[in-house]
């Protein structure tokens, strides 16, 4: 608002001396910079036009001294007035609110009630529905008291490995081996078409337990799992393969005979793949299931990659494979546990592992203290394998730094412990003792070496070996040297000093 705009409405009169008139340009100054900075205009805001004029008219009042008493008389019924139009604004505001509520009232009550006749509607097709199901459930009630009251019979296909069929066949071919079993076959008929019927209408859940709780388990078979796969997942919603297998696994117990083989692997995958291994644990641990090699190899491979839950797969992988009389996978997951005295136990109750059973063992679980409890008496018993072929075979299948752990362990013990290991292994070889102690001399265990090569020498004051006696082990050498083999003297070929 410009000087000059202001001037059009002034109301003080004329001012003749100088101080009014720097105290009436100072006033216009105030007003023309307070509207610029709020921003407001004749029509703007008026709360902020009405606070800007009225600090203009409390500094006249202040200024015209003379005219005190009637300008505040003035100001304070000007006040009043205002104050009363903002409160007849704030009620009128507040009307308008409740005449908008009253007048959708009207409308509220017509959705209101049309949503009560839909719901009606809802609740009428609901019922209907419920009828008809109820029905359903009547006759499938009345068709499985027919099928138990006959005589037990197989209905199954001729091939009971491949899925059973959803379309005529099966009753046709039914009807040409037996004509007797026309009923069977149409009960077994009906079942599948059901479980099609409550799939494709997205029944995931009801048609799961619909093929748990079929007849002599008809539809528990890879048909019915092929089925479950090929719905897949729904968001918000459990997998129906997953809850399939978790009927079937937990009725087990009310069968004769447990779940099969393949559905067993099959559901173990399932309940791994969605990362439930806690049901998997349960399955093993508590169902009637057919283990299978395959299965306990999948629950392994799981333990592998998941290394939070190793020792509880190892644990399941084991269970299987002792059920199943694979004693190597059993022991490897004994070891690999870290339950060696365990294992050595599990060793000597069998009896029928090879040294290259054994040997095969270290090499997947390169375990010191097993390689040590295998190199040394057990029980009173001799060790199982030698340790010098153990420390050899693991140099030569690139597992040095375990070879190296063990040299370090011996080396610490001095020449007798060294003495008493070489004496006791009838299985080693002079040559190979030899070539061990130039792997020691290799890697930084001179004095190893050297302690090896000295128990070769000092038992039978050898100081070559011919080709011949390639094969001739320690032991030999030794019962030659002190006569306990005189007639096998001439195999010795020595030259004392």
């Amino acid at each position: 608002m410009s000087v000059q705009e202001i001037n059009k409405h002034a109301v003080l009169p004329p001012i003749i001396s100088r101080s009014d008139k720097e105290f009436l340009e100072r006033m216009q100054r105030y007003i023309i910079t307070e509207t610029e900075r709020v921003g407001c205009n004749e029509e703007g805001p008026a709360d902020e036009y009405y606070i800007i004029y009225r600090n203009v008219f409390d500094k006249v009042i202040e200024y015209v001294t003379a005219y005190k008493s009637i300008l505040t008389s003035i100001k304070k019924e000007y006040d009043a007035f205002i104050e009363t139009i903002k409160k007849s604004q704030r009620t009128a505001f507040h009307l308008h609110g409740k005449l908008k509520v009253l007048a959708g009232e009207p409308t509220a009550l017509v959705y209101h009630r049309k949503r009560i006749t839909q719901l009606k509607a809802k609740m009428r097709l609901i019922e209907n529905n419920s009828s008809k199901i109820q029905l359903q459930i009547d006759e499938m009630k009345q068709l499985r008291a027919e099928y138990d009251t006959k005589e037990q019979c197989c209905i199954y296909c001729k091939d009971p490995s491949k899925p059973i069929p959803g379309e005529q066949g099966i009753v046709e071919e039914l009807l040409e081996d037996d004509p007797g079993k026309a009923k069977e076959a149409e009960i077994l008929l009906y079942y599948v078409e059901r479980l099609n019927e409550l799939i494709s209408l997205g029944e995931y859940e009801k048609a799961v337990y619909f093929a748990a709780n079929s007849p002599r388990r008809i539809l528990q078979n890879i048909g019915t799992v092929s089925k479950f796969k090929a719905v897949g997942k729904t968001r918000g919603k459990p997998f129906p393969l997953l809850l399939f297998f978790e009927a079937i696994f937990s009725i087990s117990h009310a069968f004769k005979h447990p779940v099969d083989a393949e559905l067993t692997l099959e559901g173990i995958k399932c309940g791994l793949s969605e990362k439930r291994l806690d049901l998997v644990i349960n399955w093993v641990t508590q169902e009637r299931l057919t283990f299978s090699e395959e299965a306990g190899d999948v629950i392994f491979d799981y333990g592998e990659q998941d290394t939070y839950n190793k020792a509880k797969c190892l644990a399941l992988a084991q269970i299987i494979y002792r059920e199943c009389g694979l004693r190597k996978k059993a022991l490897l997951c004994l070891c690999k546990q870290g339950q060696i005295q365990g294992a050595m136990e599990y060793i000597q109750q069998f009896k029928d592992f090879t040294s290259d059973d054994l040997m095969q063992l270290i090499k997947l679980c390169p375990h010191t203290e097993l390689i040590q409890c295998l190199t040394k008496e057990w029980n009173g018993k001799p060790p199982y394998l030698s340790f010098g072929l153990a420390v050899l075979h693991l140099f030569s299948v690139d597992m040095k730094k375990v070879g190296l752990k063990l040299l370090q362990e011996i080396n610490k013990d001095g020449k007798d412990a060294v003495e008493h290991l070489m004496i006791n292994d009838p299985f080693c070889s002079l040559e190979e003792w030899q070539e061990l102690a130039d792997i020691c001399l290799q890697n930084g265990f001179g004095k190893l070496s050297n302690d090896i090569m000295s128990v070769l020498r000092s038992q039978a004051g050898v100081t070559e070996i011919s080709e011949e006696d390639d094969k001739v082990n320690l032991m030999q050498h030794v019962f030659c040297t002190f006569g306990s083999l005189p007639k096998e003297s001439e195999i010795c070929q020595v030259n004392l000093k």
